[in-house]
């Protein structure tokens, strides 16, 4: 069993998880890549060689969510790093959005992360090594109109996130609480192209996968708590009352 560490990253299929696949991939770890699309899990994994493994899995079944977890240990060792990244979005308004869909969204975006999480723990504080990273959303912090299911799946994964700092404390686990604004991805464009006037949005601040990724093992690296991208969103932190009221006013409708 190789020596290198084992980080294993949901939603690896494309954008912000594929990113970070090939980043930590590229710098020396072994990478467990989880997601439904075995097509582009398995066009991923060719890319990056032996030092990646796919797991084909629904992860809106929360009560399956860590099945696949035994597995990847025995092939690639204890998992290192877990990268809660899989995550979906659902666009529109609270009063004419699918609860069924919204439903699917919390088990996929806050159920299924927190079970993984409490899975690798208890191992992972045993070795007194490991970190979680989980990518939760600027609008867990800037709660965005037309967007209240993913705003508040966000906003529990972030705040689940950020109290794992002090319950770890002094147990060797790290935790990374990652709040991506804009960025170039395939879920960013889809839903772009569905906003009536798009152009407050187009015309916001916006980054791309390579280097939130590069930000992040960075983060791993150097045991930095949290990451706020592009750098320009750290205001949104700081100044919530003013965030709230711009986006209250001047959030784009979805058509």
């Amino acid at each position: 069993m190789s020596s290198l560490p084992h980080a294993v990253i949901t939603g690896a299929s494309s954008g912000i998880g594929e990113a970070i696949a090939r980043e930590l991939a590229t710098h020396g770890y072994r990478v467990t890549l989880v997601a439904r699309r075995a097509e582009l899990l398995q066009k991923l994994a060719d890319s990056l060689g032996d030092c990646a493994r796919i797991v084909v899995h629904d992860l809106s079944d929360h009560l399956r969510a860590t099945e696949w977890i035994a597995d990847a240990e025995a092939a690639f060792g204890p998992i290192d790093v877990l990268v809660n990244n899989a995550g979906i979005q659902l666009l529109g308004g609270l009063s004419s959005a699918d609860p069924e869909a919204g439903e699917r969204l919390m088990r996929i975006n806050v159920f299924t992360p927190l079970r993984l999480t409490r899975a690798l723990l208890p191992a992972m504080i045993a070795r007194g090594s490991g970190t979680i990273v989980d990518i939760a959303s600027l609008s867990a912090i800037a709660p965005t109109p037309y967007m209240p299911w993913y705003s508040a799946s966000k906003a529990a994964l972030a705040a689940a996130s950020e109290t794992l700092h002090g319950e770890l404390r002094g147990t060797g686990v790290h935790v990374v609480t990652v709040y991506p604004g804009p960025v170039d991805t395939p879920m960013a464009r889809d839903a772009m192209v569905r906003f009536e006037n798009a152009r407050a949005a187009t015309s916001a601040p916006s980054g791309t996968t390579d280097k939130l990724a590069s930000l992040v093992r960075d983060a791993i690296k150097n045991k930095r708590d949290r990451i706020i991208y592009p750098r320009s969103y750290w205001s949104a932190r700081w100044f919530p009352g003013l965030t709230r009221f711009v986006l209250d006013r001047f959030a784009p409708k979805p058509a």
